[in-house]
Parts: C-alpha cells; sequence; structure tokens
C-alpha cells in the first residue's frame, strides 16, 4: 500500500525534501505527544535473538537509522520507536548553517536512489545538545559531528572540538564524519595526516567533558582508494577508536537508468547503486581489523537479506535511510520481523553468531 501512495501520489507531486519536511513535522507530533512509548511495544524488535551488544550497549536489533534523516535531534525517540535500534543524529555542525540553495535533494526511482547536496543545514551544536540535555531513556542515539562550511580547514579541529565538547556528554557513541561529499575540502580531512590530530584532539575533547568513555567512530566514504580505506583502519587501531562506519554517500555515477538530468546532478549518491561497494569496503576492513573495531556498515541496505549479507561479512551493526524512503515508515519493522524467522530457520542462535570469525 505505501509502495503504490509512493509511487503514484508522494513522487509525483511532492518534490523530496517537502515530503522529508511533512514527514519530519509528523515525528515530531508523536514526540511531543507522548506516544512514541507506546509505538515501540508494537514495533520494535523484541526478539531477544536479535540483540547485539557492542560499543558498551545493548541494541535490541542490528538496524539503525543513519545520520541525515534526523539533523535537529528533534525526532530520534519516534524514530527509535518505529522499529530502529538506533538513530544516528546529525550531521551536526558547530556552527548553525542553513546548507546548500535548494533544489538540493532527488529521488532517481528506476535506481532507487537519492542524490543530495544538502550541505549540513542544521541548527548547530549548541541547539542539539539542549534538545539531547532533555533526551529520555529509551533510544540509542549517536551523535554524528561534522565541519562548518564557512571555518577553514586550519580551523577544521576546533570546529570538531566545539562540537564534542557541547554533545559528547548526551551521546551514546560520537561519530566523525569526514567523507560528506557536500562540504568542501572535508573528504580532504580523510587523509592520515589530517585524520590523526583531528581524532585525537575529538576524543581528548571528549574524555574532557564527560565522566565516562564516549565511544567514538570516524565515517568514511566509498570513494576512498583501497590503500586509503586501509590506512583508515590502520589508524583507526593505532588510535584506540570504537570502530567505523562504512560507507557515506558516493559521487559516482556509473550504471544509473535514471534520466540524465538526474544523474548529472551533483552531491552524494545513495540507495541500492550503493550496495556493492559498501560491501567491499566493509568485508576490506574486517580482513585488516579482525575483530578489533566495531563496523557499522551502511548503503544500499533493502531487504532483510541485504541485512543478513553485511552480518556475514563482518558488520557488527548496519544503518539504512534511502531503503526506508522506497520501504516506508514501516520499514525496520518488517526487516526486524524478517530477520527474525530467518534467524530461527537455521543453526544459530543469535544474530551476531551470522559474523564471520576472524
Amino acid at each position: 500500500m505505501y509502495k503504490l501512495l509512493f509511487t503514484q501520489v508522494i513522487a509525483r507531486f511532492m518534490d523530496a525534501e517537502r515530503t522529508h519536511h511533512a514527514t519530519m513535522r509528523g515525528l515530531r507530533a508523536i514526540q511531543r505527544s507522548g506516544t512514541a512509548p507506546l509505538l515501540r511495544k508494537v514495533l520494535a524488535p523484541h526478539d531477544p535473538a536479535l540483540t547485539v551488544r557492542a560499543l558498551g550497549l545493548e541494541f535490541p536489533g542490528p538496524l539503525g537509522l543513519a545520520a541525515g534523516f534526523d539533523k535537529d535531534a528533534v525526532a530520534y525517540e519516534a524514530l527509535g520507536a518505529f522499529g530502529f535500534s538506533h538513530v544516528e543524529i546529525g550531521t551536526v555542525t558547530g556552527q548553525a548553517q542553513p546548507g546548500n540553495p535548494r533544489p538540493r535533494l532527488w529521488r532517481l526511482m528506476p535506481d532507487r536512489a537519492v542524490i543530495n547536496r544538502m550541505g549540513f543545514n542544521n541548527e548547530g551544536s549548541a541547539a542539539a545538545a539542549t534538545r539531547l540535555r532533555k533526551r529520555r531513556p529509551g533510544t540509542i542515539v549517536g551523535v554524528n559531528i561534522g565541519k562548518t562550511k564557512l571555518v577553514p580547514e586550519a580551523e577544521a579541529t576546533a570546529d570538531y572540538v566545539t562540537s564534542t565538547e557541547r554533545l559528547a556528554p548526551y551521546a551514546d557513541y560520537l561519530v566523525v564524519n569526514v567523507s560528506s561529499p557536500n562540504t568542501p575540502g572535508l573528504r580532504d580531512l580523510q587523509a592520515v595526516e589530517h585524520l590523526r590530530p583531528l581524532l585525537t584532539a575529538v576524543r581528548e575533547a571528549a574524555d574532557r567533558v564527560t565522566r565516562r568513555r564516549v565511544p567514538l567512530l570516524v565515517k568514511i566514504a566509498p570513494d576512498l582508494a583501497d590503500d586509503d580505506v586501509d590506512a583508515v583502519a590502520d589508524l583507526a587501531l593505532e588510535l584506540g577508536l570504537d570502530g567505523i562506519i562504512a560507507t557515506n554517500t558516493t559521487i559516482a555515477r556509473e550504471g544509473l537508468a535514471s534520466p540524465p538530468e538526474l544523474v548529472k546532478e551533483t552531491g552524494g549518491l545513495s540507495g541500492a547503486p550503493l550496495k556493492e561497494r559498501s560491501l567491499q569496503v566493509l568485508r576490506r576492513l574486517r580482513t585488516r581489523t579482525g575483530d578489533r573495531l566495531v563496523l557499522i556498515s551502511v548503503g544500499g541496505i533493502e531487504t532483510a537479506d541485504d541485512v543478513w549479507d553485511r552480518l556475514r561479512a563482518g558488520a557488527t551493526l548496519v544503518q539504512g535511510y534511502t531503503g526506508m524512503i522506497y520501504g516506508g515508515p514501516l520499514w525496520a519493522h518488517h526487516l526486524n520481523r524478517a530477520l527474525s524467522r530467518r534467524l530461527h530457520a537455521t543453526p544459530y542462535k543469535t544474530i551476531t553468531d551470522l559474523s564471520v570469525r576472524y
């Protein structure tokens, strides 16, 4: 029913960003009304066999919502109630910023994909901290931080540190985003010589402002060369990071079936076309790091089979975003139920038994 509504009404008469804002208004209404806990009882994963213990936390299932949907920490509780085991808010920057000019978000229907060049539009880390300070127990919340566009590269570390100091006390885990293609120069920070001092400073800032050790991860692009993926993995081990999120959106456009006027839009491509490369990067990271890092796999997750494949390839957790756009509000709930059925039809006792051992 959702597929019919989406293809025949929403996709025809509402552009992608208007649809997103309408969705967020509905989610905020659910969160403010206090009905999220009731929804959680019905839609959240309840099968103990789906539980994942990682980052010092207990996730009720392996599937979370990737950063980019709830940019300002306004609807994470409602989103968690729809079946996501965790919600990553952001990307949040040190200063509030409007993002890039519109239009900046497009659906590529034949490819089950999305192109965005949003540009980290958000209200800033101070506003997000104010909201997260009031959060109630329930949904696991990751906080994804990035660089303010107007901040020069030489001051990027200080900008990340500002957000860390404000947000680390309220984050279940913290993610340094250096891989969005929509902030000029941001991906240059993935180079090890830039990434080492940045991650070191964020780690020190998080430890300084919290009484507990907040897990720290870095999010990388699928467009990195294999040698650069290895270098980031080695650096993560060297610095004692807790994990890597792989991958962000891609600037590649090969093999797309959508109209050329859409394909030519600049920005990050997400969805089904990212599936193969994201899986390649995951396998490379797991081979390189063994069981020493938590790996969160993102990119092209659409079905329970996709989740299964990522876990078999060594992912600790997975995340989706575009899959929900095409799959609807009950997408996570349906995937969790399908995972549970498949798991109980195998000799595996828990979902974590799927992961390849190294």
